[in-house]
């Protein structure tokens, strides 16, 4: 698999880091399987051809991430009570969900970033599976209890991707 030119890539026993304009990722390869770097190009060596398909299409995915980053673009609706979502550090808040006065609180993974405007919420990074679980943890804080989902609606949803 060939290297894009401004991104490189390191192999250290199991862990393979990428690195790019947008950042840095970092995965440990199973126990079992090995890559290698020869000049401008990337070499997974294990056993069977589904195994060694699904780490080629995870380096790709993280040079991909580390040349362009991913980003999750999402907006908040409600009905009943106004959402308003604060980032600060590695913490997310999540405010007045349902007209709770106790805000739900998570956290962000990796090196993820939370813009918030408004309704509009975009989540991005260089990491693929941080960017993923950043959301699910926002969509899990979120989770409606104890009420009709039918009515209350109020939640994060995608708009694209």
């Amino acid at each position: 698999m060939k290297i894009p030119q401004g991104i490189t890539v390191k192999v250290d026993g199991y862990n393979v880091t990428v690195k790019g304009p947008q950042g840095e990722v970092e995965r440990t390869l199973p126990k079992g399987t090995s890559a290698k770097v020869d000049g401008d190009s990337v070499e997974v060596l294990c056993k069977g051809p589904a195994l060694r398909g699904t780490l080629e299409s995870t380096i790709r995915g993280m040079m991909e991430g580390a040349a362009n980053g991913y980003t999750r673009n999402m907006k908040l609706l409600y009905s009943h009570f106004p959402i308003t979502i604060e980032v600060k550090g590695k913490d997310i808040t999540i405010k007045n969900f349902l007209g709770e006065k106790e805000p739900r609180r998570t956290a962000l993974i990796g090196s993820t970033k939370v813009q918030v405007k408004g309704q509009s919420v975009t989540i991005s990074g260089p990491d693929k599976h941080a960017v993923g679980q950043t959301l699910a943890n926002i969509r899990g804080a979120m989770r409606i209890k104890d009420k009709d989902g039918r009515i209350f609606q109020d939640g994060i949803y995608a708009v694209e991707e």
